[in-house]
């Protein structure tokens, strides 16, 4: 692409008054890293800074997405429109519902924001042929997102995200995409608001949930929540509190939608930064458990009460392997157990979860990062009558589920599930920590931690393909532990689509690199089994100063 000549066809034809003031002030530079190359469009849709310019989330790289979505649909489809708390959503979301619209497509809206597993649901529930969501989920403020999801409510696979991408690419940004206005698209019917039936039918499947089957809990157990300036606050609350849970502060400053984030500029709940807010009020009520989702609410992350008083966050991966037991061991005590169950997980999870699942009969399917592969499975599973074996899925990167009415990850539901399972065990006096203790001295410890080396630019694109180039062509050890065992998935292993992702496996645990589908980052899990936690760290550490080495 001449990105200048773009640049200068863009000042030509672009018709927003902000665009056309950032056009303006830009240097080469800036203009060559705004038109050096589309928005990249894949299984996650569409993700990058906001801004003028074709790589850039703006109203035009938005609208010529549609139009390529509705290309691929064709006549007579339908399609779920939501969108989060980030700046401009709601814009991005009005102007995809009238392209939409003007190409004859039914649109059916959330009429307000809500997290990402409502569209999920929609879908199902609406019998629409798509789904859009609008959001980039835990990214800093500068950006937003464009999900799309087939019709089984998942997340689009790669073979249908190439078919939209090719029509996609077709296009002319300005001359070949139809618009309509959206007031005019509400006025004749062909965009339509989502009723609240909808949304009571998504609240009540979280809340059939439950694993209790008649046990007693103690429900007024002390709770801080944040929706991290997203869109939880509502139907989190709501569930809560229907099911009993009213002891539950909800930390102001974060409490209403706000895209500009200004107390959490990473509103991510892996992050301790996004926490802290939420840990003072925990200090200052005495609470029990802190719970935050972050702005789009698929992702929820929680801090429990040590035993001398203070806080401890704990990990994606801890809170899924205390789910995955609380669940099997619910469902074994009141034999509730499928005959055939199945636990889903992606590679890149803690593989002590694979030892607790086995324990309880459970079979565990390994898939590649990324919910929607998750997802994918409880499909299959549908299709062959097996919809009630999926008892729950999790990915390290704190995304659970535990029920087959989305096919998404849910922090509605995560919410709900680790309440139910903090108060389960705080009424018979166990403590989230000590309950981990107990599952780490009966499967032995285990350390995973993840790192991201952050490359920018046109340059840092072909610097992320030369680290995986490098690791491609093998590593003997990590931190003196032989390499025993290369899974490479860019081979399509274990049925899974291609993808360029690495696991090398040594006797004392994994490391798996990839680079992100969503961000120009290249990731490193890092899995480490040891005696105890000091052990754990020093290998780690080792590991890690080697993965640094190597990539930087």
């Amino acid at each position: 692409m001449d990105h200048m000549a773009e640049y200068s066809r863009w000042l030509q034809n672009v018709t927003e008054n902000d665009l056309l003031e950032e056009l303006r002030g830009m240097d080469e530079t800036a203009a060559e890293d705004a038109f050096y190359r589309d928005l990249a469009f894949g299984t996650g849709g569409l993700r990058g800074t906001i801004g003028a310019g074709t790589n850039r989330m703006n109203v035009y790289t938005v609208s010529k997405a549609t139009q390529g979505i509705a290309n691929h649909l064709g006549a007579n489809a339908s399609v779920v429109i939501g969108y989060d708390s980030r700046i401009k959503s709601d814009v991005f979301a009005k102007v995809a519902a009238g392209v939409f619209a003007a190409n004859g497509i039914k649109v059916h809206i959330w009429p307000e924001l809500l997290p990402v597993p409502t569209v999920s649901y929609a879908v199902r529930a609406l019998d629409a042929s798509a789904g859009i969501m609008i959001t980039a989920s835990h990214n800093p403020s500068k950006y937003n997102g464009y999900k799309v999801y087939g019709a089984d409510g998942c997340q689009i696979t790669t073979e249908t995200a190439a078919e939209i991408l090719s029509e996609i690419e077709k296009l002319d940004i300005f001359a070949d995409v139809k618009h309509s206005s959206f007031e005019d698209g509400i006025k004749s019917g062909i965009i339509g608001y989502i009723s609240d039936t909808v949304l009571n039918g998504f609240i009540g499947e979280v809340k059939k949930q439950s694993v209790l089957f008649g046990d007693e809990i103690n429900r007024d157990v002390a709770i801080v929540y944040t929706p991290l300036n997203g869109t939880g606050l509502k139907p989190v609350t709501r569930v809560l509190e229907e099911s009993g849970f009213t002891n539950i502060t909800v930390v102001e400053e974060q409490r209403l939608p706000d895209g500009n984030f200004p107390t959490c500029p990473y509103p991510n709940p892996e992050i301790r930064e996004a926490m802290e807010l939420g840990l003072q009020y925990c200090e200052k009520t005495g609470a029990d458990l802190l719970l935050a989702t972050d702005p789009d609410a698929d992702r929820c992350g929680i801090a429990v009460k040590t035993a001398d008083g203070g806080y401890k966050l704990l990990s994606g991966n801890e809170v899924g392997l205390l789910l995955l037991d609380f669940i099997c061991s619910q469902r074994i005590k009141h034999d509730k157990m499928p005959e055939k169950p199945v636990f889903v997980k992606t590679v890149v999870t803690m593989d002590l979860a694979d030892k607790i699942a086995e324990h309880y009969g459970v079979e565990t399917v390994n898939v590649l990062t990324g919910f929607k592969f998750i997802g994918e499975v409880i499909g299959r599973l549908e299709a062959q009558g097996r919809e009630s074996d999926f008892i729950c899925g999790f990915e390290e990167s704190y995304g659970y589920l535990t029920g087959s009415y989305v096919r998404d990850k849910d922090a509605v539901d995560a919410a709900f599930m680790i309440c139910e399972m903090f108060a389960y065990y705080k009424t018979r006096g166990i403590s989230l920590l000590e309950k981990l203790d107990e599952l780490f001295g009966t499967y032995g410890f285990c350390l995973n931690t993840l790192h991201f080396y952050e490359f920018g630019g046109s340059a840092g694109m072909t610097r992320m393909s030369e680290i995986m180039a490098e690791f491609h062509k093998g590593v003997d050890s990590f931190a003196g532990q032989k390499v025993v065992r290369t899974l490479d998935y860019s081979k399509g292993l274990d049925g899974l689509p291609p993808s360029d992702v690495l696991k090398f496996y040594t006797d004392k645990g994994s490391v798996v690199i990839r680079p992100s589908g969503t961000e120009p980052k290249v990731k490193a899990y890092i899995s480490v089994t040891a005696e105890n936690r000091s052990e754990a760290e020093k290998t780690e550490e080792k590991i890690a100063a080697q993965l640094a080495e190597i990539i930087k």
